[in-house]
């Protein structure tokens, strides 16, 4: 992103902390955009410096977001002020105690295969538009691979046709979370649906070179990059109109595609009579974490999983209970 101009001790502050957070090896983009908001507040309220009163001012603008992410933006600042503080004893460092208090996470909602099923059909019936002329074609192979896949929003977002492998049915994932590049071979199925969507995306006139994007859009007569607001709001159409959502009728959020491809995999190995513990490394490397105990926090106790699993120890380990022979 194009920097603002340094004209203080603060913008050089900010530059300094985020060139020095990238030298450890953190990508910071988040962090760095929420800073430069700090500094535009600053700036339209002619603000000399960041103090109380400014941080107060700013912290408002965000009233409307959810107790957890104003925290985490909260905290960004008042480590970049710690950071400062190195340098500028004096300088204003906002007071954790003050900050909102965390919430638990929103619970995910699991989607299962037929309402996939569902949210597919409709996805094939959405008319195109001039902004989107691949409308239903994107949306469908959007469903498809965040929901085999295990893709992030972001990553899908990213994806070029230049990290396709058509004829290996292979994604590649650069530079993702935690500065990860990955390959992603797709199921058989999956696959299919690659191979009919650029049947449609390589085709006049859409651009088809390397660096262009896989789910495009239109603007201005030039192809796009999907936002993620882009795609998050026609999925969660998509949800609405399939009538997917959970006995609370909560609707997922397009997260929760990845939270049921972790649990579809496990359901799959079960049923298969798989080692589950040693297929879980596999499983993270897939999703692209650094270690199962990331992978971990997308496996969750569903009553089908429970009974699954109860059936399998009962037939391996029932006779001990007994006090039978095997």
């Amino acid at each position: 992103m194009n920097a603002p101009t340094v004209t203080s001790s603060l913008d050089e502050a900010i530059e300094a902390y985020v060139a020095h957070q990238r030298a450890m090896g953190r990508g910071y983009a988040t962090e760095e955009r929420i800073l430069y908001s700090l500094r535009e507040f600053l700036a339209k309220t002619h603000a000399g410096d960041l103090d109380q009163a400014q941080f107060e001012g700013w912290r408002d603008l965000h009233h409307h977001l959810t107790a957890n992410v104003r925290r985490a933006r909260q905290r960004v600042v008042r480590n970049f002020c710690l950071y400062r503080r190195r340098s500028e004893p004096n300088c204003f460092v906002p007071d954790l105690a003050s900050f909102p208090r965390p919430r638990p996470y929103r619970a995910p909602v699991l989607i299962e295969p037929e309402q996939i099923g569902r949210m597919l059909a409709l996805a094939t019936r959405l008319t195109p538009t001039p902004g989107s002329p691949l409308r239903p074609a994107v949306l469908r192979l959007a469903i498809v691979l965040l929901y085999t896949a295990g893709l992030r929003r972001g990553e899908l977002l990213r994806l070029t046709l230049g990290d396709i492998e058509p004829q290996t049915g292979v994604l590649r994932i650069r530079e993702t979370k935690f500065h990860k590049s990955r390959l992603v071979p797709l199921s058989p199925d999956a696959w299919g649906e690659l191979h009919h969507y650029l049947y449609q995306r390589l085709r006049p006139p859409f651009d088809a070179g390397p660096a262009s994007p896989l789910l495009c859009n239109r603007a201005g007569g030039r192809l796009r990059f999907y936002t993620g607001t882009g795609l998050r709001q026609a999925i969660d159409a998509l949800f609405g109109a399939a009538g997917v959502c959970d006995a609370s009728g909560r609707r997922p959020r397009i997260h929760d595609l990845r939270h049921s491809f972790a649990l579809q995999a496990l359901l799959r190995w079960y049923r298969e009579g798989a080692d589950v513990q040693s297929r879980l490394p596999h499983l993270a490397l897939y999703m692209g974490h650094v270690s199962i105990v990331s992978t971990a926090y997308y496996l969750h106790w569903v009553p089908e999983l429970a009974a699954i699993a109860s059936d399998r120890f009962e037939s391996r380990f029932g006779h001990l209970l007994q006090g039978s022979q095997p």
